[in-house]
């Protein structure tokens, strides 16, 4: 993959990660989160934790669109 395509899924999808954890954690307080009923983590980390996971469904979402787009001519 070249470097300008890989800019164009990563930087929309950190964009739209950013916006995604905005709205979540507004919403869900990360110490009312328990895993599997009785595992606590800290705040820091379910934030951090978050965030990647946002960007990496974005960029999962980016990356498909590029594959799908027709190739331009001269490529």
């Amino acid at each position: 993959m070249q470097w300008r395509a890989l800019m164009w899924v990563l930087w929309p999808s950190f964009l739209m990660a950013g916006v995604a954890s905005a709205i979540v954690f507004a919403l869900v307080d990360p110490l009312d989160v328990a895993i599997f009923g009785y595992i606590r983590l800290e705040r820091d980390f379910l934030y951090a934790s978050g965030f990647f996971f946002f960007w990496l469904i974005a960029a999962g979402a980016s990356a498909l669109t590029l594959f799908m787009a027709p190739a331009a001519d001269g490529e």
